[in-house]
């Protein structure tokens, strides 16, 4: 479990939570903030080549986006209840619904540009209308 956690231990402060069935709910359904869930398994190689892009938007969305990670061959109620089909996946949730589904590899900048330009801007249009 938490194997992003393991790989980089010591070099960032900044972790992904480790989700799994038991946590899935409290954690990722029930969050305050937008959640990035990456969805992983042991043999994926993709996988491992999204670990460091995994990372890097942990720490450059600290407070803005809870980053968490789920071990779908641990976590096998999480993966049906998501209909993940193969790894990795990456699923963006806000106020509890899935909002965006991203399968196999796809690199930093695509990240960031639907963080920065959907799901932050639906967060704060959302903040706005509660402030009228």
């Amino acid at each position: 479990m938490g194997w992003l956690r393991d790989l980089f231990k010591g070099k960032d402060k900044i972790q992904p939570l480790s989700v799994n069935d038991e946590n899935f709910k409290s954690e990722i359904l029930e969050s305050d903030l937008p959640v990035l869930l990456d969805v992983w398994t042991p043999t994926c190689v993709h996988c491992h080549k999204l670990v460091p892009i995994v990372m890097d938007l942990a720490k450059k969305y600290e407070g803005q986006l809870k980053v968490a990670e789920v071990n779908g061959a641990e976590s096998p109620k999480t993966m049906s209840s998501l209909k993940v089909r193969g790894t990795p996946t990456v699923v963006y949730f806000h106020e509890g619904r899935e909002v965006e589904r991203i399968q196999g590899f796809r690199g930093s900048l695509y990240h960031r540009d639907f963080i920065d330009n959907e799901l932050l801007p639906m967060v704060k249009e959302e903040l706005e209308e509660g402030a009228v």
